[in-house]
């Protein structure tokens, strides 16, 4: 071959891949745009006032293409499906409870996004905030509003395989004293102080005493259900392999996703209940694999999302076991139930 002929041969190739890149930046440019326009079918959103007290209302992210795309909204809690009212808030995760909520936000850079954690109030507007290490993935308010916590990844990006890391934070919505990761807490493991440094911990949930939560804890290759202790900064080990723990209203359940044999490495997990007062687990009707944070809709139903057309849609299940799962809102993520 002459060096005439390898001249042409890498300019063609170069024009190929320069060709290949532009129709990628133009295909996500187009689809961006689609974004910010409403889709023929989609859920009706219009803006609004949205608040967290009152009403009987269920509040959440919503993933419907148009110009309210990622806001806060709200529907009527017996109709999840039915129009939203959208705040003009956005958020990539949200919960929110008795008047408080935690919004975990993208701050968009020239080179880079950032990410930030906002404790809001009743109406909306924020009270405290604060810097997050990482790519947000789960928030919880205490059923009195009193705390929040949230959970980001440090590095990876997926619970499904194992190399990952995150950091849990838990903020005093009060005061705004923030404990930044609770890997300074003493951990408990079958009764021994336990340390190790793979230690990782996600998914908080708060019980009604504003002492009392529930996390996973992630060492070894194993995951735990450990329950905490705000005023001796302590974990205890409780049971294995519990992932993402939600806590039911009375305190005596705990809804999660367990990781089951056989099941494909980047979808392995199934929705359980556990009760807490005799560890006797509980598998749910929902047979597709889970990588959520299920919220406790009321003492018998839990809600969860599942992978949808615009990113995400909500479905519900019993929580003993019974009937099977059904979607209740399309679009949607990140629910949380406003009484």
């Amino acid at each position: 071959m002459t060096v005439r002929s390898r001249v042409l041969i890498l300019v063609a190739a170069v024009a190929v891949l320069a060709a290949v890149g532009l129709a990628s930046v133009l295909h996500a440019s187009a689809r961006a745009d689609r974004r910010d326009q409403e889709q023929a079918g989609g859920p009706r959103v219009t803006a609004g006032a949205v608040t967290l007290s009152g009403h009987g209302r269920m509040v959440f992210r919503n993933l419907a293409w148009g110009p309210h795309r990622d806001e806060i909204v709200s529907v009527p809690a017996g109709d999840p499906s039915g129009a939203r009212t959208a705040s003009g808030v956005k958020c990539l995760r949200f919960h929110a409870a008795s008047g408080t909520g935690v919004c975990l936000q993208a701050v968009h850079g020239p080179v880079s996004d950032t990410y930030r954690a906002l404790v809001l109030d009743a109406r909306l507007r924020t009270v405290h905030r604060y810097d997050v290490p990482g790519i947000p993935s789960r928030a919880r308010v205490s059923p009195t509003g009193h705390f929040a916590a949230w959970t980001a990844f440090v590095g990876g990006d997926s619970y499904a395989g194992t190399d990952f890391s995150t950091r849990a934070a838990i903020v005093d919505t009060r005061s705004g004293e923030l404990i930044p990761s609770l890997e300074d807490f003493r951990i408990v493991r079958d009764g021994h102080p336990y340390r190790a440094p793979d230690v990782n911990f996600w998914g908080v949930t708060f019980a009604a005493d504003d002492r009392t939560f529930y996390a996973t804890l992630a060492t070894k290759g194993h995951t735990y259900l450990v329950r905490g202790d705000l005023r001796t900064r302590t974990v205890t080990t409780l049971h294995a392999n519990v992932e993402c723990p939600s806590l039911s209203p009375d305190g005596t359940r705990i809804a999660y996703k367990k990781r089951v044999n056989g099941l494909p490495k980047d979808a392995p997990w199934h929705l359980y209940v556990l009760d807490l007062r005799t560890m006797r687990e509980t598998p749910l009707a929902e047979r597709r694999s889970v990588d959520d944070q299920a919220v406790w809709r009321d003492a018998r139903t839990l809600v969860y999302a599942l992978p949808g057309d615009y990113g995400a849609d909500l479905y519900q299940v019993p929580a003993d076991g019974s009937g099977q799962a059904r979607r209740i809102g399309t679009a949607a993520v990140s629910p949380a139930y406003v009484p």
